[in-house]
């Protein structure tokens, strides 16, 4: 069996699966103030009477890092930043422990000044003080030679609870984004450490530790012991995992948006035959643009449970949810409510749920079915134009897949996949308002936590070489060895699917059975001196492609299951 995990803003989702298809759903309501709280009281639920021996994977999609991120919510960590030629490194400063340490390496990864090691441990010196016990260390051309940046790690390793080092973090030459993504892995750390240490406590309790993974913001999963080494990587699942919860439901052929409508927010995405588009640099979090790899999705504070108002006789819904609906015991009036007033959910207090849109309908000079009906319409077109100009905006650059680069393509979707608590009640609205066919997801309501469940195992791995010098290096994988005479971009390739394996397995990929790889780079430039070929410029970059895992006898009992 597997349990698939995810924490929404209204209610946390938990799900057992097995071959034939879902054995059982929980639904707890989340606490934003402890989401620890909330994810033991859905597994406590969950595994009640689960066999737990029979469990093999368990896998969380939670809001914890995205949380705190977006909300600036960040401990203090030092920030250690070497140079090179070109860029001023002062223009991308993060945080307020930022230091710009004497030392630097050409493009190739040639040192061009030495690393100031007294200025280096009087920073270190500086930061204890401070009480900073988490740093991370950039160099501009670290992915070409980490030395710099391998030196002050070990200069100040004893000092240090924990140390990011850009070019673990990343392969790519993007320096800003590299010091940002290397910043953020260092400061959700002690929040992520704190979250998922508890979460493993729960698991061992009963056995089940070793079988817990995260999902990631590109649809894929990596292992609790990994996610310590890149906890960035696990900003947005929730979106990510609404993605993978539409997956199973997807057409082979044509465009399709996928709408995932909670209590808090709507989520929306886009699928090209099937798979999901991509940010292909990696996305912003706030004020911070990052090298994380994550799915194309947005994210609009609209949902069932935002609050409704009238201002200056026209109707506003949201961005604020204060609590849940009134027919479900809350105070203000809400889209549920009016869903609730049209018969179109037959659940929660319906007498004071007609008493919430009574005051609205008085303010629009409305009668209460009208009322209602106009905040359910609204409700669709804001979603839909706000979906509309998405799409726009992505078919204004390169359309990239999870495993390909699409280019001349424009995306037109044809339907729209629904998921989400209140998703079939606005499946009439949102057609008769886009003008295209609207299908609901099987088991709309937990369909987030059944696209972690299924998610597969996903990482990548980056391969440079340069032959004149004689190395090659896989950064992320703090891999270095010396090349051969004729190294060519075959042997790169040979070397990057030998480390992705090796990678994959470790981050909790199935041991058995072939990964779906793709080649996302493949590059190789002549360097030539004079007149003569002096060697050559390699740089392979490949990922197991995001997808759901190898479970064809569960995904088709989903789809039969409406």
């Amino acid at each position: 069996m597997i349990v698939g995990l995810d924490v929404g803003g209204t209610h946390t989702d938990v799900v057992l699966l097995r071959e034939d298809g879902l054995r059982s759903t929980v639904k707890v309501p989340t606490d934003p103030a402890d989401l620890l709280a909330t994810v033991t009281r859905g597994l406590d639920r969950a595994l009640r009477d689960a066999d737990l021996a029979a469990i093999r994977r368990v896998v969380l999609s939670t809001t914890l890092t995205t949380n705190a991120m977006v909300t600036g919510n960040l401990p203090s960590v030092g920030v250690l930043v070497t140079g090179g030629t070109g860029l001023d490194i002062s223009a991308h400063q993060v945080g307020g422990h930022y230091h710009i340490v004497k030392g630097a390496m050409d493009h190739r990864g040639r040192e061009i000044t030495p690393l100031d090691v007294p200025q280096v441990q009087g920073l270190g010196s500086q930061l204890k003080a401070k009480g900073i016990d988490h740093l991370a260390v950039i160099g501009k051309f670290s992915i070409r030679n980490p030395a710099h940046e391998q030196q002050i790690f070990d200069l100040l390793k004893e000092d240090f609870a924990k140390i990011f080092l850009g070019h673990r973090v990343s392969g790519h030459l993007n320096f800003p984004r590299r010091i940002a993504t290397t910043y953020l892995n260092a400061a959700v750390y002690p929040l992520h450490l704190k979250f998922y240490n508890a979460v493993k406590e729960t698991l061992t309790a009963r056995g089940l530790a070793s079988q817990l993974h995260i999902l990631k913001a590109d649809g894929g999963t990596l292992n609790l012991d990994a996610s310590m080494e890149d906890p960035g990587q696990t900003i947005l699942s929730g979106p990510a995992a609404s993605v993978m919860g539409a997956l199973p439901a997807a057409p082979e052929q044509g465009d399709v948006l996928v709408l995932d409508i909670g209590g808090t927010t709507t989520d929306m995405a886009l699928l090209t035959d099937g798979t999901p588009l991509l940010e292909p640099v990696g996305i912003r979090v706030g004020a911070y643009r990052t090298l994380i790899r994550a799915l194309k999705t947005q994210s609009i504070a609209l949902g069932g449970d935002s609050v409704l108002a009238v201002v200056d006789g026209r109707l506003a819904i949201g961005p604020h949810r204060e609590g849940p609906a009134m027919a479900f015991g809350g105070k203000r009036p809400t889209p549920t409510d009016a869903l609730v007033v049209l018969g179109a959910l037959e659940q929660g207090d319906g007498g004071r749920a007609a008493q919430g849109m009574t005051d609205v309908a008085a303010a629009l000079d409305l009668d209460l079915t009208a009322a209602a009906r106009l905040v359910v319409e609204q409700m669709c077109r804001v979603i839909f134009s706000t979906a509309q100009a998405m799409v726009n905006k992505v078919n204004q650059r390169p359309v990239y897949t999870v495993h390909e680069l699409k280019e001349g393509v424009r995306i037109q979707p044809g339907a729209i996949l629904v998921l989400g608590g209140p998703a079939p009640c606005f499946a009439a609205s949102l057609a008769e308002v886009s003008g295209l066919e609207v299908r609901t997801v099987p088991r709309w309501q937990v369909a987030n936590a059944i696209g972690a469940a299924l998610a597969r195992t996903t990482c990548d791995v980056t391969v440079q070489a340069d032959t004149e010098q004689g190395w090659v290096r896989a950064p992320e994988e703090g891999y270095r060895s010396d090349t051969h005479s004729g190294y060519s971009r075959r042997d790169a390739k040979a070397l990057a699917e030998e480390l992705l394996h090796k990678k994959a397995r470790r981050r909790g990929a199935r041991p058995a059975g072939k990964l779906p790889l793709d080649t996302l780079e493949d590059l190789s430039f002549t360097m030539v001196r004079g007149f003569n070929t002096v060697g050559r410029n390699i740089r392979v970059k490949m990922q197991v492609r995001p997808g759901l895992i190898d479970a064809p006898q569960t995904i088709a009992a989903l789809r039969d299951d409406r």
